[in-house]
């Protein structure tokens, strides 16, 4: 399966960066890429995602993000990097986790894909400063 999650991530690359989207070469955030290679290996998304807004959860201190994850995919912390698996990242110390990306390669040398402002959706290595931000790994436990 997890050769499909990242042959189906890879297949988004240059969609466009979109807030609240998920649709592929149209638009999306990093959720959105979540969402939609979800829909595309595994068929009907787990939950319908709220609105939100840009800041969303942080005036709250809210773990949203971090929640859902832990519903719908396996916490695999203590595994090794893998393709396949889910990442989620806090972006500030102190802010909540609320950015994801997919594993696309593990190590030597790790890369992950996401969807960010300015760059839409990409490959980008792993790195320390990446990796020093992840505040869990997760698998998709559903098929």
């Amino acid at each position: 399966m997890s050769v499909a999650i990242v042959e189906t991530a890879r297949s988004w690359m240059g969609t466009p960066y979109l807030h609240q989207a998920s649709r592929k070469g149209v638009g999306c955030d990093c959720l959105g890429l979540l969402r939609g290679v979800w829909r595309e290996v595994f068929g009907a998304e787990p939950e319908q995602v709220p609105i939100y807004t840009a800041d969303w959860s942080e005036p709250q201190g809210d773990e949203r993000l971090y929640r859902a994850a832990m519903r719908h995919m396996q916490r695999v912390d203590e595994a090794m990097l893998a393709p396949g698996q889910v990442l989620l990242f806090r972006m500030r110390d102190g802010a909540v986790a609320k950015h994801l990306g997919i594993v696309s390669a593990a190590d030597p040398a790790p890369r992950f894909i996401h969807a960010y402002a300015g760059h839409g959706v990409c490959e980008s290595p792993l790195s320390q400063p990446w990796r020093k931000r992840i505040v869990a790994r997760f698998e998709i436990s559903q098929g």
